[in-house]
């Protein structure tokens, strides 16, 4: 049953996810807009009101069916137009940017929405041309229905101006930078708040004793799922330990729980159902995902291919304050389950790979920019500047300041340049250490 409602939940998700639901759903309700502006077609109030308004309403066929035909051409054409271009927009943000950026661009649903717009226009307009040509010559069958394809064509035309404003909007790399780093401050804020509501901070657990249970698939892990437990093991006073942070990799056989008490095979059947495995690790804009995003957008602008320092340096802009907000989490979480006494413990990133994942990228394709270096530094004195991070973990940021010093003696040609990032560096290091 478990394994059923997870079945139906992944796919529920995928589903509300897919690039192709808005464009059914809206195409679904376009088809049935065209049945139902059929059957009115004879109802006595449209009846009167196409004798009291007749020039709201089409009366020859000849002329209702060119019209109907002219849609379709021109529909068509504006989805070919737009949609083409969309491929050529995604094309440059991939070359220019990240092609980490692609799914995102990919599924905005306001572009999902003009699609599902112009192919429910098409299908209307074909099924009604269809309804005519069986109807025959016959005023009282066209009026309605093609006045409802005449605003839907309209609306597409509209759509096509507004589609042509969003996709050059979106494109722009500040928007893209913005739009990460606004879901992911949204996501680190909610955590920080589930950690102090929800969720016990926990200092220090020792669970080098406890039970290892092994993975049996490979992906990235993208959450643990507690109200897939089974009610049986949620009544049993279990203490599991989630090893693995968002997005880390798992292989097969590896190490992804921890519990206090040794579980059955049935047991750990139950546990690992409860793993969410993706198969793409930055598959949003939410936590690590969006700070990996920024920082691959930076890396990619200080390739010699592309030499953008401006947007390396709104990315580390925007970087910064994320990185300071994200080490204010608890290092371990726990959560108790609702429907019983299970209490499962969560683990985040730590300081030092995640310095590692973030920083130290930007500083290795960095290290010849004097600009985006000095970017670098006020970014770490910002991270250090905050006094809920602790001592330790303000260790290894003092370290990547550290790595930053080398870079700059082995890496910087000018000395004016170098005496003054050796300042710059050296009144943080001083201070914060």
């Amino acid at each position: 049953m478990q394994q059923l409602f997870k079945i139906i939940k992944s796919t529920y998700r995928r589903t509300l996810t897919s690039i192709a639901f808005y464009p059914v759903l809206i195409s679904v309700l376009c088809i049935a807009l065209a049945i139902i502006a059929s059957r009115l077609e004879y109802w006595k109030p449209i009846l009167s009101l196409k004798e009291k308004f007749p020039y709201f309403f089409i009366q020859d066929y000849e002329t209702a069916r060119s019209i109907l035909s002219v849609f379709i051409g021109g529909v068509i054409s504006l989805t070919v137009f737009s949609f083409s271009m969309v491929m050529v927009v995604l094309s440059q943000a991939s070359a220019n940017f990240s092609p980490r950026l692609l799914p995102g661009l990919i599924s905005n649903k306001k572009h999902q929405i003009i699609l599902g717009v112009y192919t429910g226009t098409l299908l209307y307009c074909i099924i009604i041309l269809t309804v005519l040509g069986a109807s025959g010559i016959d005023s009282k069958a066209i009026g309605l229905s093609t006045m409802f394809a005449a605003i839907l064509s309209v609306t597409c035309i509209a759509l096509f101006v507004y589609f042509i404003h969003t996709i050059s909007s979106a494109v722009q790399i500040q928007n893209i930078i913005d739009d990460i780093f606004c879901n992911c401050e949204n996501y680190i804020r909610c955590e920080l708040i589930a950690s102090n509501e929800n969720k016990i901070a926990i200092e220090h657990i020792n669970t080098k004793n406890w039970h290892p249970i092994y993975g049996k698939e490979n992906g990235y892990f993208n959450g643990f799922d507690i109200d897939l437990l089974s009610l049986e093991f949620a009544k049993k006073n279990h203490q599991i330990a989630v090893i693995p942070y968002m997005n880390k990799h798992l292989w097969r056989n590896m190490p992804v729980f921890k519990t206090k008490e040794l579980c059955t095979v049935s047991e750990q059947e139950d546990l690992l159902r409860c793993l969410d495995i993706a198969g793409d690790r930055h598959e949003d804009d939410y936590g690590t995902g969006g700070m990996i995003k920024l920082k691959e957008i930076a890396v990619k602008a200080m390739s010699p291919g592309i030499n953008d320092p401006g947007t390396a340096i709104d990315a580390i802009a925007k970087l910064a304050p994320l990185l300071r907000k994200f080490l204010q989490l608890p290092n371990t979480t726990s959560t108790l389950e609702s429907q019983g006494n299970c209490i499962v413990l969560f683990n985040r990133i730590s300081t030092e790979e995640l310095i590692f994942l973030i920083l130290q990228p930007i500083r290795l394709y960095s290290k010849n920019d004097p600009l985006v270096i000095r970017e670098l530094i006020n970014a770490i004195a910002l991270i250090l500047d905050e006094p809920e991070i602790s001592k330790n973990e303000k260790e290894f940021i003092n370290k990547e300041l550290e790595a930053l010093k080398e870079d700059i003696t082995e890496n910087i040609i000018n000395t004016y340049d170098k005496q003054s990032l050796y300042k710059e560096i050296n009144k943080h290091i001083e201070l914060y250490a």
